[in-house]
């Protein structure tokens, strides 16, 4: 997905795993999609594209994707909030977050500044948490309109720029701290990184944050498996990888990689980022 536009689809999976023994799908060549609404749409949308058979039931006949906005200098955290039926997410230089409205269908600012924001999600409550690069820290918007800060720092040092959060059952908040931020002024203020690339854990009654891997090269994107049960967390550095871990309470172990992605009728590795 080109960074400059947002798309959204019911489900589109590109990720190939290492266990797949079948040859890839090849990506058919075509012309540039006409997104002005002028060509007649074609079920099944053939631009989803399911490089793992398995996922194929996962696409719904009729669901095309749609082009929602563009104009954004840098797309990130989309976060969808299934009571409020709207998209949120961030256009970190622009230091705003936008939000797509399902029932009038438009787009507009959601919030600004924002702190050059790039995750955003939703906890248990409905509540909207996003990772800060400009204010290295991870937020929390209450429905006063208070902002409650997670976490802004380690061991007495400040965060280096916050990517990505998630909310586990037990309301515990899981986040990923990469340089990204810092290196220049672009995705926020360059500065000195003075921690190490970590995974972090907010326990959600005490506030109590912890440290629980700095063993990967840059971690990004992060989610849960659907049992809450392991963790898994891309890697944008050297390692371009996903890894996975076992939750066992507050810490995690067995850290392993659960895929490299490479590009299709390619060799090269590519990285995943959410």
């Amino acid at each position: 997905m080109k960074r400059r536009t947002f798309l959204t689809a019911s489900l589109a999976t590109t990720a190939a795993l290492p266990f797949l023994s079948a040859a890839q799908p090849q990506i058919p060549e075509y012309e540039q999609r006409d997104w002005s609404g002028n060509t007649p749409l074609r079920y099944p949308d053939p631009d989803l594209i399911a490089l793992d058979p398995r996922f194929q039931r996962y696409i719904l006949f009729n669901t095309p994707i749609r082009r929602h906005h563009v104009g954004t200098l840098w797309a990130e955290g989309p976060a969808w909030n299934g009571v409020g039926k709207y998209l949120v997410w961030s256009d970190i230089p622009n230091n705003h977050q936008l939000r797509w409205l399902e029932d009038d269908n438009q787009v507009t600012v959601f919030r600004s500044p924002s702190g050059n924001s790039n995750g955003n999600t939703f906890d248990y409550e409905g509540r909207q948490l996003s990772c800060e690069h400009g204010g290295r820290r991870v937020v929390r918007y209450e429905y006063s309109g208070e902002v409650t800060v997670i976490a802004d720092s380690y061991d007495g040092k400040p965060l280096n720029s916050p990517n990505d959060v998630i909310v586990h059952p037990d309301k515990s908040i899981w986040f990923t701290d990469p340089p990204y931020g810092v290196r220049g002024n672009y995705e926020g203020s360059r500065a000195d990184a003075e921690l190490p690339l970590s995974v972090y854990r907010v326990d959600g009654v005490t506030g109590r944050i912890t440290k629980l891997t700095d063993d990967i090269g840059a971690p990004n994107g992060l989610c849960f498996s659907p049992e809450h049960d392991r963790l898994y967390v891309a890697d944008t550095g050297s390692g371009r990888e996903i890894k996975v871990w076992d939750i066992d309470g507050e810490e995690i172990r067995n850290g392993r990689r659960h895929a490299q992605l490479t590009l299709p009728g390619t060799d090269s590795i590519t990285s995943a980022d959410g």
